[in-house]
């Protein structure tokens, strides 16, 4: 007679494995949550990337697995250049800590399942294909817009198998030195960390600002969600560092743009909430650097699932090894 520990247990052996664990390592934060093959977000966890990523990585599998669950696979979206058939990070010019580290085999060792690892643009470019705002295109490119600039290709419905690391493409061949090695890449103007070293150095320098009263008159801890507010105010220097940057992105854009002329370039990240001036910008700048006939055909238009674009994609990595992410 089969004792009741035993069933549950072969129950689960042939339970259909309809969900996935999609994790995203960012530069700032690491998430992570339990999605089904429908793209559905289940359950969710985030914590801070600083520290020991290995272990948050590990504790936070450990909290999305459950008893009556059968996970698929395990998908992991991290900021870098990897070693994708090694499932080692090469370098991470925002997240140092996360090189040389083997994040396949740590997991697949702990938790016996399939692991995949892709950027975490890239990740983010598949789940907004997957259940955003590139389900309507065969062909667009994503940005991710935060600490640093990523980037993810999607090209005849499938991510394409390439670094993209547009935010290190080089704008001012004559520009400062990127701590991922390159001179003037295009994260070094364009990006928040871009706005931040803008406003604080422009404050240092004395400039008046209204930003000279925030955090308690601690300007160094500034924020581009404080500078954009500020900018929304009048302030000048907020205006104009947010402009500035936006029209850096601008040229990237037109290089993009007349380099792979997408059906659409998609902008995710926190600074598109800055869209009335940054981007709008930076599609200014865009369109006096593009080919008129490649500008007139592409939309540039902002991602819809938010933070959930790469622990969704990294989720739909595991579903596309299987051939089971719909609509492709």
């Amino acid at each position: 007679m089969l004792k009741f520990e035993n069933f549950i247990q072969a129950s689960k052996s042939i339970m259909p494995k309809n969900y996935a664990i999609g994790i995203d390592v960012g530069g700032t934060n690491l998430r992570a949550a339990l999605i089904s093959e429908t793209g559905e977000v289940i359950k969710k966890v985030k914590t801070a990337s600083a520290g020991s990523v290995p272990e948050s990585l590990q504790n936070a599998v450990k909290t999305l697995y459950t008893d009556n669950v059968a996970v698929a696979g395990i998908g992991i979206g991290i900021a870098g250049l990897l070693d994708r058939k090694n499932g080692v990070v090469l370098l991470s010019p925002n997240l140092h800590s996360v090189e040389g580290i083997n994040f396949v085999e740590i997991l697949h060792r702990q938790f016996s399942t399939p692991v995949f690892i892709e950027n975490d643009a890239n990740a983010a470019a598949l789940g907004e294909k997957w259940m955003g705002a590139g389900r309507e295109f065969n062909n667009f490119v994503l940005l991710t817009l935060g600490t640093g600039i990523g980037g993810g290709i999607v090209y005849e419905k499938k991510l394409l198998n390439a670094s993209a690391e547009i935010g290190h493409i080089s704008i001012n061949a004559d520009g400062e030195k990127c701590p991922c090695g390159n001179y003037g890449c295009l994260e070094l103007y364009a990006s928040a960390s871009a706005i931040n070293t803008k406003v604080v150095t422009a404050l240092e320098k004395g400039s008046e600002s209204i930003l000279r009263e925030c955090c308690k008159g601690s300007f160094y801890k500034i924020t581009p969600e404080d500078i954009y507010k500020a900018a929304l105010e009048g302030d000048n220097l907020a205006r104009e560092a947010l402009k500035d940057t936006g029209r850096y992105l601008g040229v990237g854009l037109a290089n993009i743009i007349n380099i792979l002329s997408p059906e659409a370039v998609i902008l995710a990240g926190g600074l598109i909430g800055a869209w009335n001036i940054y981007v709008q910008e930076a599609v200014r700048e865009a369109s006096k650097r593009t080919f008129k006939a490649l500008f007139d055909t592409v939309k540039i238009i902002p991602a819809v699932l938010g933070d959930d674009a790469g622990i969704i994609g990294a989720a739909g990595l595991v579903f596309a090894a299987s051939g089971r992410l719909q609509g492709e």
